[in-house]
Order: structure tokens, then C-alpha cells, then sequence
């Protein structure tokens, strides 16, 4: 009877512990309580460009022609697998909470006297206990506290990674607009010399031209003509990259965009520097690093602690020889206290050291992060005004002049009052400027998206027909 008694009270003690048990099934992944997010943070998870409204895409790896810039940016986040790295790393520092949070699990013992054990009351049979630990008062707390430094950090980092994806999708963009349009400008000056060799064939057929002149435009087609196959065979190498960001096959086609969005930032570089040591996400990690061991510094500091456990024994007593004798039979419950004794104290007091010691490695890592960091901003603000100051140098000074040059020497020309050599010189300088104009509009914009990342996020910016055209002799 006793013994079919312990088996009864094994299994409801046995099932109280799985009933008490959540299938990981039955939990929604990832902590949603909104510690685990930094105040201040976008709570937007790469889910928020699952949704497709606007009907940019069509199928799952390709852009619809008239898709812009800002389309190619949402599909490059939307697909990114560095981007859903860092969200998965996120979501599972989020899962750590409920793992350090919780009580260690509950301690069931069964044991059988191999021989029995005769006492007044009867022979004692079985033994049956449970336990549990309570570490020090505060511990659990600590623990939570550190990996929510550890899932707040991990946001940073996935923050860091949308940034980074974001840079390297516009700056794909931005040469791929740049060999796009310097493709174009190049065929329009073949063009442009064609007529030239046509009109000085023409000249040379009637005595009024020399053979050196239709052999000098000849060689100028030429080398334009290698220049514009060199271009059309990077474009392959370009739209590669921009796939890469993309998340697609090399070789899918990507149309021709026109241009890209044209902004200048419209503050300083000590100023960026002021906004970036708040919300660059990359020293926002490290604060929320060093926040976390100074929860783990506790954590060491109580590990050194004694833990309370607490604990429950029934034991399985048989009848006694004589049934008349009082409290034959019955069951004796015994509640029991123990405590662990630290007493190995060199280990607790280098637990306490390691954490301040990882603490200040991550302050001083932040230090050297955000020097680099200010470093950078310098270095991209000069790149990004210097690059506007010569996209408003050749397209409002340089390049009028060189248009104004080369129609006066295509006039001069027409009148016999001009060389042949000075109209070519005008016409491959115009072709220059041209060309220089398209890449400074490409490093200006690359640059201020270096600038969004270092920053953290969008730069105040302005329109480039907000500024006043300056001459060069300004």
C-alpha cells in the first residue's frame, strides 16, 4: 500500500513539474515587454518591408522599371541577409530573459531503504523529497538586467547593419547613375565628332581641309570609341555590385536610373559629431555593453553569496508490529533549510574583477570607436562639400564656358577664323568637365550616405537649388 502510495505521489509530483513546463512551442519567439528595445529606437523589425503596398515588385528578385532610389534601398533591407542576421541575433538575445530570470529547476529525490529501517511507529520504507533554490536576494534581477544590456546592444548592432546595407545600396546606385550617364555623354560626343570627321572629310575633298586634321579626328574616334566600350563593359561589374547589396543573381538586369536624389547637408562637421555621440548606434552597443558588466560585476559580487534552498521530505512508513501503538503507520513530513557556503572565496573575488576588468575594455573601446568615428564624420564632410563645390563649379562656371568655347570655335571653325586642333581641344575639354560634373554628383552623394551612417540617421540636408550659384572667382 505505501509502496502504491509513493508511485501515486511520484507522478503527481512528476506531472505538477512537466504541467509547470511551457513547450517553447507555445511562446511567441522573442520578449515583446519593450526593455529589450533602447527608448528612442525604431521598434520596426525587417518585417516592416514584408508588406508591399505599392507594387514595386514583381516576383521576389526582380525591380519594376520605375522603381527609384528609395525602392531599391527598401528591397536591399527587405532582402538583405546581413540585415536579417543581425534581426535574428536580436531575437535570440531576447530569449536569453526568460532563461536568466527564472529559478533554478526544482529538485526531486526518491529513495528505498535496501533495509528497512524499524522504528516505534513502523518500519520506514521510502523517501520522497523536493527541493528548490533561491539564489541571493537580487541575483535574478542582476542576471535579467545584463541580458537586457545584451538584447538592447544587439538592437544597436541590428540598427548598425540597416545603416551600413542602406550605404552600400545608394553608393552601388550612385556609380552605377555615374557609368550610366557617363556612357551617355561619352555616345553624345561621338556623335558630336562624327559630324566633325564628316564636315572635315568633306573640306579635305575639296583642297580646303589637310590630310593631318581628318587623321587627328580619326584618332580622337578612336580613343573616344574605347572609352565608351570600357564603359559599356563595366556595366556588368556595376549592376553585379548593386546585386549583391540586393540580394539577387549577379547578372539580374537592372534598369537605367536617371539620377539620384540631389542634397547637400545643411550642417557643419561639429555639428554631426555632437548628434553622432548620441545616436551612432555602434557607441550606443558599447554603452549598453559596458552597462551590462556592471550588472555582471553584481552578478560575480552575489555569486560570492550564500544561495537558501528549501526543501520538502515524506517519508513511506509501514505499520507498526504492534497496530495499538499511537501514530502507527503515519507518514513523518520533515521541512528542511540548507544554504551552500562559499568558501572558495578567490574565485568569487576574480568573478568581481573579470567584469570590471571586460567593463573598462568596453569603455575604452568606446572611447577609440568614437574617435574614429568623429575622425570620420570630418573626413566625409569635407568629401561631400568638397564634391558639391565642384559639381557648382562645372556645371555653373566651368561648363557654360567650355558650351560658350565650343560653339564661338565651331563658328570660328565654319569661317576658316579657327584650327581644327582648337575646336577638338574645346570639344574633349567640355567632354572632361562633363564627366567630372557626373562624378562629383556621385561622391557628393556617396559621402552623405556615409555621413547617415557615421551620424546614425538622416543628416539635416537641403536641396541643392536652395544654394546661391557661386562663381569660381568668388
Amino acid at each position: 500500500m505505501a509502496l502504491r502510495a509513493l508511485a501515486c505521489a511520484s507522478c503527481a509530483v512528476a506531472a505538477g513539474l512537466i504541467g509547470g513546463c511551457a513547450s517553447p512551442f507555445d511562446q511567441p519567439i522573442g520578449t515583446r515587454d519593450g526593455r529589450v528595445i533602447p527608448s528612442g529606437a525604431s521598434e520596426a523589425p525587417p518585417s516592416q518591408y514584408r508588406d508591399d503596398e505599392r507594387g514595386i515588385f514583381s516576383g521576389d528578385a526582380t525591380l519594376l522599371p520605375n522603381a527609384s532610389p528609395e525602392d531599391y534601398v527598401r528591397y536591399a533591407l527587405m532582402h538583405s541577409p546581413a540585415v536579417e542576421a543581425a534581426y535574428q541575433r536580436w531575437r535570440a538575445a531576447t530569449e536569453r530573459l526568460p532563461q536568466v530570470r527564472a529559478l533554478p529547476d526544482p529538485r526531486l529525490s526518491i529513495g528505498f531503504f535496501l533495509d528497512e529501517v524499524e522504528t516505534r511507529v513502523g518500519p520506514q520504507q521510502a523517501k520522497l523529497g523536493v527541493s528548490q533554490t533561491f539564489p541571493w536576494f537580487g541575483s535574478l534581477d542582476d542576471r535579467e538586467d545584463a541580458a537586457v544590456r545584451v538584447a538592447r546592444a544587439a538592437w544597436r548592432t541590428f540598427e548598425a547593419v540597416r545603416l551600413s546595407v542602406t550605404e552600400r545600396a545608394i553608393g552601388a546606385l550612385h556609380e552605377l547613375v555615374y557609368l550610366d550617364a557617363a556612357t551617355r555623354i561619352t555616345n553624345e560626343n561621338m556623335d558630336l565628332l562624327q559630324s566633325f570627321e564628316e564636315v572635315v572629310r568633306a573640306r579635305y575633298r575639296v583642297g580646303a581641309g589637310s590630310h593631318p586634321e581628318l587623321v587627328r579626328v580619326q584618332v580622337e574616334l578612336g580613343q573616344l570609341n574605347d572609352r565608351l566600350e570600357q564603359l559599356r563593359a563595366m556595366r556588368p561589374a556595376f549592376v553585379a555590385e548593386l546585386n549583391a547589396v540586393l540580394n539577387r543573381p549577379a547578372d539580374a538586369e537592372a534598369p537605367v536610373l536617371q539620377q539620384m536624389p540631389e542634397r547637400v547637408v545643411a550642417i557643419d562637421a561639429a555639428g554631426l559629431a555632437e548628434i553622432a555621440r548620441q545616436t551612432n548606434p555602434a557607441l550606443q552597443a558599447l554603452d549598453e555593453r559596458i552597462e551590462e558588466q556592471r550588472a555582471l560585476a553584481r552578478v560575480a559580487q552575489k555569486n560570492g553569496l550564500p544561495d537558501l534552498t528549501v526543501g520538502l521530505d515524506y517519508t513511506f512508513t509501514g505499520e507498526a508490529r504492534d497496530p495499538s501503538i499511537p501514530e502507527s503507520g503515519d507518514d513523518p513530513v520533515m521541512l528542511t533549510f540548507g544554504v551552500n557556503v562559499p568558501l572558495w572565496r578567490e574565485k568569487y573575488d576574480a568573478g568581481v574583477r573579470e567584469a570590471i576588468a571586460r567593463r573598462l575594455e568596453a569603455a575604452a573601446d568606446r572611447d577609440n570607436q568614437s574617435n574614429q568615428i568623429m575622425a570620420a564624420i570630418e573626413r566625409a564632410w569635407f568629401e561631400h562639400t568638397d564634391a558639391d563645390r565642384r559639381v557648382r563649379l562645372y556645371e555653373r562656371t566651368l561648363m557654360p564656358k567650355a558650351q560658350e568655347s565650343l560653339r564661338a570655335s565651331l563658328a570660328g571653325f565654319r569661317a576658316s577664323d579657327t584650327s581644327f586642333l582648337d575646336l577638338l581641344d574645346t570639344e574633349r575639354t567640355l567632354l572632361e568637365f562633363a564627366l567630372a560634373a557626373e562624378r562629383a554628383k556621385a561622391d557628393r552623394g556617396k559621402a552623405l550616405a556615409r555621413l547617415h551612417t557615421l551620424v546614425g540617421q538622416d543628416v539635416p540636408t537641403r536641396s541643392v537649388t536652395d544654394i546661391l550659384p557661386r562663381e569660381v572667382n568668388e
